[in-house]
């Protein structure tokens, strides 16, 4: 028989699951909780093992050729985040109750009391529409405040010295993009290059909800891919087809629906502006299709300019469909450009572009900054060798801009120097490439909010009873081994089987206790798909029972061939794609 849908909000059902049978709960519980944190239980830590380790199948493994694997500090220094514009813009709109003290997140609060989309809105925009629509504070009914901004950045001490200031990584790339040099140079120097990491990450929410939607800390999955944008296609004959894409220009006009389009054709239309973010939300679209998504239940909606991050020309959310809330994100694909290795260039003094070949030598025109280092070293004295260095780094274009400003002296990069001391110069140069900084197209996932979608969906009731069809490949657990009753003979063969199988790496549950139809319905509510069943015939022609979670149907194998049926069911068994 197959599982219906539960009816109405079906996530209450699911969080009182995921309490009960040791998937998840909100941390410090015996205190009361702290917003925004929850704990993984023993379920909930497995399933996030298999749903990371999936990741790592379609994202790294997958792409093993142009795609490695790194580690970085949680903790970063202040002077990274400066470089990379978190400072300043990683920040929310804030608003207090002059009455009760409560602080609200000011375009939640908006929305929530108007039914207005004032996403992106400027701190000044959403002041005067709290203060035009007399908003009062939802929970005393007191005055609120002005609206400000709040950096979501959690901020530490590195060492015991107070001046040493660090941060919680809010993203993992950071640490990608300090690296960028040494990974490149041991990758052999060639791009495309793809640097994933998992790990932690913490953002200091206003007002998280949703519950396991919006944590303040949470496990991301990133690949920051860095390619020259006029260089080779992707490998489309890995990841292609069609997307469902709802464009920003649509989204402008009012409109509601996706569009369906083959991802090249987006490319070559400018509905996306870069092929390998093209290419990287393919395999997420499939990626997602495993965890039990439907393709139907799924799109990628372009962010407003006003809603992008700072450091992206182009974002897309996917988005899925969730009982209680409707679409949320579940991954992010920005194309950040060469916006953060040129911003670390900049603040580091470390030059982070590559070299790029061209197929034959060319003789070509070239611009060059040339200095008066007579004249600088009258002026700068010994920060001369500095300047210099940082000089290298220094792109013709920005020198120009400099050169374009009024006064007698100009700033590059910190340094106020005379604009006399500078030039550009042209001259012919025979050259066999040139040096380029990479851009970036980033696919990023939350591993945690991946847990909740994926018991979302497999949540089903028959019959009063749970099916929790969790697909095969990440069910925390694989096999249950049941003797059907508890006798002598059939534990001993059925605990055998179990540490057979456990010593083969797989999953199992082993339950003697209760009646067999009692320890199938326990077995199916945490989304184990396949019982066995040891029973006398067992003993006789050495011979056990398969039972499917989702169709109820049993097959007889030999003890002998069960692991190796087992892998085959599972779809475990060693696949050549």
């Amino acid at each position: 028989m197959s599982a219906k849908e539960v009816p109405g909000d079906k996530y209450d059902s699911v969080v009182d699951l995921a309490k009960r049978r040791g998937f998840f709960w909100p941390s410090y519980e015996i205190y009361g909780g702290v917003a925004g944190f929850y704990d993984l239980g023993p379920l909930g830590t497995a399933l996030k093992i298999n749903i990371v380790n999936l990741w790592r199948e379609y994202f790294v493994l997958k792409h093993q050729d142009i795609v490695t694997e790194i580690e970085t500090p949680v903790i970063a220094p202040e002077v990274v985040l400066r470089a990379s514009g978190h400072l300043d813009h990683f920040t929310d709109p804030i608003i207090e109750c002059l009455n009760c003290g409560r602080k609200y997140r000011a375009d939640h609060l908006i929305e929530e009391n108007t039914g207005l989309k004032v996403e992106g809105y400027g701190v000044e925009e959403l002041d005067r529409i709290v203060k035009e629509r007399g908003l009062r504070c939802p929970q005393c009914g007191g005055l609120l405040g002005d609206v400000r901004t709040f950096n979501l950045l959690f901020k530490t001490t590195i060492g015991p010295y107070s001046s040493d200031v660090g941060y919680l990584r809010p993203e993992a790339a950071q640490g990608i993009f300090s690296a960028f040099r040494r990974v490149f140079i041991s990758m052999r120097e060639k791009l495309p290059l793809g640097i994933a990491q998992i790990g932690r990450v913490a953002r200091n929410e206003i007002s998280p909800r949703q519950g396991m939607v919006r944590l303040r800390e949470f496990t991301i999955m990133e690949v920051e891919f860095f390619h020259d944008p006029e260089g080779d296609d992707p490998p489309w004959d890995r990841f292609s087809g069609k997307l469902r894409v709802l464009p920003a220009e649509l989204r402008q006009r009012g409109g509601e629906k996706p569009i369906e389009i083959d991802v090249i054709e987006a490319i070559e239309e400018g509905v996306i502006k870069n092929r390998w973010l093209g290419y990287w939300m393919c395999v997420a679209r499939d990626f997602v299709r495993e965890l039990g998504i439907d393709y139907g239940d799924m799109f990628f909606e372009e962010k407003m300019p006003y809603e992008r991050a700072h450091y992206s020309a182009q974002t897309f959310d996917q988005l899925v469909r969730v009982s209680r809330w409707g679409w949320i994100e579940v991954s992010g694909h920005a194309y950040r450009t060469d916006y953060d290795l040129r911003k670390h260039m900049e603040f580091s003094g470390e030059d982070m572009k590559v070299f790029k070949p061209f197929k034959e030598p060319k003789v070509v025109e070239v611009e060059k900054v040339v200095v008066d280092k007579a004249v600088l070293g009258r002026v700068l004295g010994p920060s001369l060798t500095s300047f210099l260095e940082v000089l290298k780094n220094v792109s013709v274009d920005d020198v120009k801009k400099a050169l374009e400003s009024s006064g007698e002296t100009i700033a590059i990069s910190g340094f106020r120097i005379p604009r006399s001391a500078v030039r550009i110069m042209k001259e012919l140069e025979k050259v066999s490439g040139t040096k380029i900084v990479p851009h970036v197209a980033e696919p990023s996932f939350g591993a945690e909010r991946l847990v909740l979608v994926v018991l979302d969906k497999a949540y089903s009731e028959e019959e009063n009873r749970v099916v929790l069809k969790i697909p095969k490949k990440i069910a925390p657990v694989k096999v249950a081994i049941f003797p059907l009753l508890e006798r002598e003979e059939l534990v001993r063969v059925a605990r055998k089987i179990y540490a057979d199988l456990t010593a083969l790496r797989l999953t199992v549950l082993y339950d003697e206790s209760g009646s067999i139809g009692r320890r199938y319905a326990r077995a199916d509510e945490i989304g184990v798909p396949y019982a066995v069943t040891v029973d006398y015939q067992t003993l006789t022609d050495s011979t056990v029972t398969i039972r499917d979670r989702d169709t109820r149907q049993q097959i007889r194998v030999s003890v002998r061939d069960l692991y190796e049926k087992l892998l085959e069911l599972l779809d475990l068994k060693l696949r050549v794609s």
